[in-house]
C-alpha cells in the first residue's frame, strides 16, 4: 500500500474513484427504487435497466476508439462532469409536475448511460497510465476495496436521505459528490498525454480491431463471456426493490441496508486480495467465485428471513469481489496498452451491457413468473454457464495471473 501511495496521483485519483462510485451506487440504486414507488410495477425496472444500456450497446465501442485517440484525462474529467449535471437535472426534475418525473427518470438514465460509454474506456486506460504494471493487481485490489466502501456507503446513505429529505435534495447531494469527484481528478492527478495516432485510421477499422483482438484471446473472451451470461442471468440486484418492499416488507431502510451487503461483501473479499491477490490459481479462483455466485443467488430467492437475506447478499458480494479482482488483473495485463480503451469498450459491452440488460431480463420475467422464479432460474443458469466455461476455455481455467505480471500480454503461461 505505501508504495501505492508514492505514486504521483494516486491517492487523489483514489479519492476521487470513491466518490464515483458512492455517487453512481446511490443514483442508480435511488432511481430503481424512486421509480417502483411511483409506478409500483416491476416491468418499470426493466425499462429503466434497458434506458442505461441501450447506450452501452450503441456507443460504447465508438467510446472505446475515442478513448485510444484522445486524452483519457480529459475524457474522465468531462465525462464526470455531465455526471453531475445529470444529477442536478435530476433534482430540478423532482420540483415539476409529478407526471413528467417518470419519463424524466428515464431520459436521465438514457443520458447517464451515454456518458458512461465514453467514460469506461477512459477510465480504464488512465489508470494503466498512473499505475505501473508492477503494482496492477494489488492496485486492482486496493481500489476496489474502497469502491467497495463507497458502494456500501452510497446507497444507505443516500436511501436514508431519501426518506428523510425527499429525492429532490438527495439527487442535488449526489451530483455535488460527482462534481468533488471531477475536482479531485482535474487538479490533482497528473496531466497524461493523449495515446499516440496513426494516420489513415478510420473508426470502423480501429474498432474492429479491437474486436478481433479480443476474440482471438480465450483469457479476454472467455472471462468476458463468463461475465455476460452470469450477470445477465443473475440479475437479484434489479429485484431488490420488489423484494425490500412486497416480500421481506423493510421499508427504504432496510432496501439499503439490503444493497449494501452485497458491497460488504464485496469490500471484505477485496481486503484480502490486497493482501493475497489470486495469482497462481487465478481461473480456478475465477470459476468458483462466479459458481458461488450463483448459489447465493439461489439462496436470496427462497429466503423469507431479512437476515439470512443480507448474509446472502454479503456473499454473493464476495464472490463477485473475488471475481472482480481476477478480471480487472486480466483487462490491464492482458490487454495491449495502445489498445486499452477499445478492449474496454468491448468488455463494457458483455458487462456493463449485461447488468442493464440483465435488469431488463429479469423485470421481465418477474412480471411475467414473479420476482422470485425471476431471481432462481438466474441463479441456475449461472452455474450452468461455470461449467460450461471450465470446459470450453481451459486457458482461463487453467490461467496463472503471475505470468502476465512477469512477462505481460505476449508470454502467457498456465499453471501446472
Amino acid at each position: 500500500m505505501a508504495a501505492l501511495l508514492r505514486i504521483p496521483g494516486f491517492a487523489a485519483y483514489m479519492a476521487a474513484s470513491a466518490l464515483m462510485r458512492f455517487s453512481q451506487t446511490s443514483l442508480l440504486v435511488l432511481l430503481g427504487y424512486h421509480l417502483y414507488l411511483l409506478t409500483h410495477d416491476p416491468l418499470t425496472l426493466g425499462w429503466l435497466g434497458l434506458a442505461q444500456a441501450l447506450p452501452g450497446i450503441t456507443l460504447v465501442l465508438y467510446g472505446g476508439h475515442v478513448a485510444d485517440r484522445h486524452s483519457r484525462f480529459w475524457l474522465v474529467v468531462g465525462s464526470r462532469g455531465v455526471f453531475a449535471a445529470l444529477a442536478l437535472l435530476l433534482a430540478l426534475s423532482c420540483l415539476g409536475q409529478a407526471a413528467l418525473l417518470v419519463p424524466a427518470i428515464y431520459a436521465i438514465s438514457f443520458g447517464i448511460g451515454c456518458c458512461g460509454a465514453f467514460s469506461g474506456p477512459a477510465i480504464a486506460g488512465l489508470e494503466a497510465e498512473i499505475i505501473a504494471r508492477e503494482h496492477a493487481m494489488r492496485a486492482v485490489s486496493v481500489l476496489g476495496a474502497v469502491n467497495q466502501v463507497a458502494s456500501l456507503s452510497g446507497p444507505v446513505l443516500g436511501s436514508l436521505v431519501f426518506e428523510l429529505a425527499g429525492p429532490g435534495l438527495t439527487y442535488a447531494l449526489i451530483g455535488g459528490a460527482f462534481a468533488l469527484s471531477t475536482g479531485a481528478i482535474a487538479v490533482f492527478v497528473p496531466r497524461t498525454p493523449a495515446p499516440p495516432r496513426s494516420a489513415g485510421d478510420g473508426a470502423i477499422a480501429r474498432i474492429a480491431e479491437g474486436i478481433r483482438v479480443v476474440v482471438a484471446d480465450q483469457l479476454l473472451i472467455g472471462s468476458m463471456a463468463l461475465d455476460l451470461f452470469a450477470v445477465f442471468f443473475g440479475g437479484a440486484a434489479a429485484m431488490l426493490p420488489v423484494f425490500a418492499t412486497d416480500i421481506l416488507h423493510v421499508g427504504a431502510s432496510g432496501f439499503g441496508v439490503l444493497r449494501a451487503a452485497i458491497s460488504v461483501g464485496g469490500f471484505l473479499a477485496m481486503l484480502i486480495a490486497v493482501r493475497h491477490p489470486p495469482r497462481a490459481r487465478a481461473g480456478q479462483a475465477l470459476l468458483l467465485a462466479v459458481a458461488g455466485f450463483g448459489v447465493t443467488v439461489i439462496v436470496f430467492a427462497f429466503s423469507r428471513s431479512y437476515v439470512v437475506s443480507v448474509v446472502a447478499l454479503a456473499l454473493m458480494g464476495g464472490c463477485d469481489g473475488i471475481s472482480m479482482v481476477v478480471r480487472q488483473g486480466i483487462l490491464r495485463l492482458a490487454a495491449p496498452g495502445a489498445m486499452r480503451g477499445r478492449i474496454s469498450a468491448v468488455r463494457s459491452v458483455f458487462l456493463s451491457s449485461a447488468n442493464e440488460l440483465g435488469d431488463f431480463e429479469s423485470g421481465v420475467l418477474a412480471s411475467l413468473a414473479g420476482a422470485v422464479p425471476a431471481v432462481w432460474i438466474g441463479g441456475v443458469i449461472t452455474l450452468g454457464v461455470v461449467a460450461a466455461t471450465a470446459v470450453l476455455a481451459p486457458k482461463l481455467r487453467d490461467l496463472d495471473i503471475a505470468a502476465l505480471e512477469r512477462d505481460g500480454a505476449d508470454s502467457v503461461k498456465v499453471a501446472a
